[in-house]
């Protein structure tokens, strides 16, 4: 008689959550699994996840250790930024015996909502839970190469099938890559950092589009940015009992009791008495919610969730449809031409694009529509995107470590009354210095094309790269 041998479910399936989906995109005939790359041949040892210390304990907050969000990633060549958002203390690491430093480096991808994500740290830095740091043997495999693999070919597929998903280790350790030797990755690698030079050259050479935004806006507001930088600079401050008890949350937390929000609120009051809600043509709302068997793609309606709007503009390509049942039950969810729609939650919180097309579109229930009359829909755009605006959210978004904001809140934000005439000039003139970056974009795009060009001939011709 035989021994009884025992399997898991999962090691029969390409998807280890079982999942009902068509993964044949992702998990290609042939190729071979992350996990083999690994250092330890192990998902549990070589996948490493970050975790965030608690946003509410001040003493956690505003140290010497660089702790990772995704705004921290230059998107042009998939590396971190010369200056991050947030830093820890000492206290917090010492405290949280879980908190995670990724070494130099090394290759992170996300985990949650830009799964595909991938990027190369070049310093130390704390994780964030929404990503992992993936240690490859780098006499397998460049993680250069997988880098732009992961961003090129794998995020694209990604973004097509999950909506707003966890992606486990276990799913990562699974994914196959193509099966290139990596003498041959490494030829091309040295091709694809000529060219990441390239990139970096022109990234520098262009103004940020929230550069631009607040330096105009400051300009119409008479709003010293350096003074107010050195109010957000200050990491010790005086508050009373009494300030305490106007906070209606109770909330004494450094960052929603920082005198730099009051600062910004005092001065934006003093030029306006108006609020966001005295121009709105019905009421601020939330999203209509889904549910997977809800998709349809032969339906006629976008889904507009927060990942098709993280760029400033509904992207389309990235958009799922809704079944017709879906859409006809969410008419009062549809969005029109200069509706401006908002995120409300999570780490993107904030992200803003304007509706600049008629199309058929129902936004999601992690999104906010913003409809707007006689006032100018796009220099509402810009406002929203700039930093009077953002930090606004900042000091007034609540929850611990998933943050929201609600239409209560929003509605009551100050925004600038000018003229009907003063909006069109400040809108003109921050779209002439906008447009003047887009040929810098053009040439970032055709460099990146190289890039992408590089790896698929490796892909297909992993003998004569």
């Amino acid at each position: 008689m035989g021994i009884a041998k025992y399997v898991t479910l999962k090691s029969f399936s390409l998807d280890p959550k079982l999942g009902l989906k068509d993964y044949s995109a992702i998990y290609p005939a042939s190729g071979i699994r992350i996990k083999q790359v690994l250092k330890n041949k192990s998902v549990e040892l070589d996948i490493k996840s970050g975790r965030t210390p608690s946003k509410f304990n001040e003493d956690y907050w505003s140290g010497e250790n660089e702790f990772l969000t995704m705004q921290d990633v230059d998107k042009s060549v998939y590396g971190l930024k010369n200056y991050v958002s947030d830093c820890i203390t000492e206290y917090a690491i010492e405290s949280e015996k879980t908190l995670y430093q990724a070494p130099a480096n090394s290759l992170i991808v996300s985990n949650a909502m830009t799964i595909g994500l991938a990027f190369i740290i070049n310093r130390e830095i704390y994780l964030n839970q929404n990503v992992f740091h993936i240690d490859i043997d780098e006499n397998l495999c460049n993680i250069v190469f997988l880098k732009w693999y992961f961003n090129l070919i794998l995020r694209p597929i990604f973004q097509k099938t999950f909506s707003s998903k966890y992606y486990s280790k276990d799913e990562y350790g699974s994914l196959l890559i193509p099966n290139i030797p990596v003498d041959k990755q490494n030829i091309a690698v040295k091709l694809i950092k000529e060219i990441e030079e390239n990139i970096k050259l022109l990234v520098k050479s262009r103004e940020e589009d929230s550069f631009i935004i607040n330096q105009v806006l400051g300009e119409a507001l008479c709003f010293d940015w350096n003074a107010f930088e050195k109010i957000k600079s200050q990491k010790r401050f005086i508050t009373t009992l009494i300030d305490f008890s106007k906070n209606v949350d109770c909330r004494f937390g450094y960052r929603f009791q920082h005198q730099s929000g009051r600062y910004l609120m005092d001065f934006l009051k003093s030029k306006t008495n108006k609020r966001i809600k005295d121009f709105v043509s019905v009421p601020i709302s939330l999203g209509a919610t889904i549910s997977p068997s809800q998709f349809d793609e032969e339906g006629e309606y976008f889904y507009i969730s927060m990942a098709t709007v993280k760029n400033y503009y509904f992207e389309e390509n990235d958009a799922k449809k809704v079944s017709t049942a879906f859409s006809k039950e969410n008419q009062n969810k549809i969005v029109s031409k200069n509706d401006i729609i908002m995120t409300r939650s999570g780490m993107a919180i904030g992200k803003f694009a304007l509706i600049e097309d008629d199309i058929n579109g129902i936004y999601a229930d992690f999104t906010m529509r913003i409809k707007l009359e006689n006032y100018n829909h796009l220099l509402a755009y810009y406002y929203f995107r700039s930093d009077f605006f953002q930090h606004l959210i900042t000091t007034h978004k609540k929850g611990l470590q998933n943050h929201n904001i609600f239409p209560s809140q929003i509605q009551e934000f100050p925004i600038p009354d000018w003229t009907e005439e003063k909006q069109a000039e400040i809108v003109k003139k921050i779209q002439t210095q906008i447009d003047a970056q887009s040929h810098i974009d053009r040439e970032i795009e055709k460099n990146r094309e190289k890039i992408n060009q590089i790896i698929e001939e490796a892909i297909r011709n992993p003998a004569h790269v």
